[in-house]
């Protein structure tokens, strides 16, 4: 038996710490989680993605009552995104949830499926996403999906090798 280990690598900042273009993102992603329809669970999230042009987009998660149906903000940010500017590279992503009125404590991070999605795209793009989680006492900065889910499915599993 051998033991092996991974690494998960991410800065942690206070709000105010973040560059002024970063934390117009973050601002932007509170703004879009006020937009959230989350009726069921009342826990809003807001995502923003700033681009290579150096557009930015948000998006906001849709629950529905027909559960798995709803989704989250970051697939409906990114999937958006993807479908309407598939050359047009993300340089950051921000993401900030409140339960009922209130920005959570801590960040929180993407579920696995926006995760899976997140690695998709990085594949897609060639390029790590920089991921800004917002919380109302500290902000993770993470490049790359690969330190939230090390062992995530890739590509190169559905391609059979000789």
């Amino acid at each position: 038996m051998k033991e092996e280990s991974f690494q998960v690598k991410y800065e942690v900042y206070s709000f105010n710490e973040l560059p002024d273009a970063i934390q117009h993102l973050v601002s932007n992603a509170k703004e879009a989680s006020n937009k959230a329809y989350a009726p069921y669970s009342q826990f809003y999230v807001g995502a923003a993605v700033k681009l290579q042009s150096g557009a930015t987009y948000s998006g906001n998660n849709q629950e529905n009552a027909a559960f798995p149906s709803g989704l989250c903000a970051e697939r409906v940010l990114l999937n958006y995104v993807h479908a309407n500017f598939p050359e047009d590279k993300p340089i950051a992503l921000a993401i900030a949830a409140k339960k009922n009125t209130e920005f959570t404590k801590e960040p929180v991070t993407p579920c696995g499926s926006c995760l899976q999605v997140m690695a998709e795209f990085e594949a897609e793009w060639n390029k790590e996403l920089d991921v800004y989680l917002y919380g109302e006492n500290k902000v993770f900065h993470v490049k790359g999906v690969k330190h939230f889910l090390p062992f995530l499915f890739k590509s190169d599993f559905l391609v059979s090798k000789a």
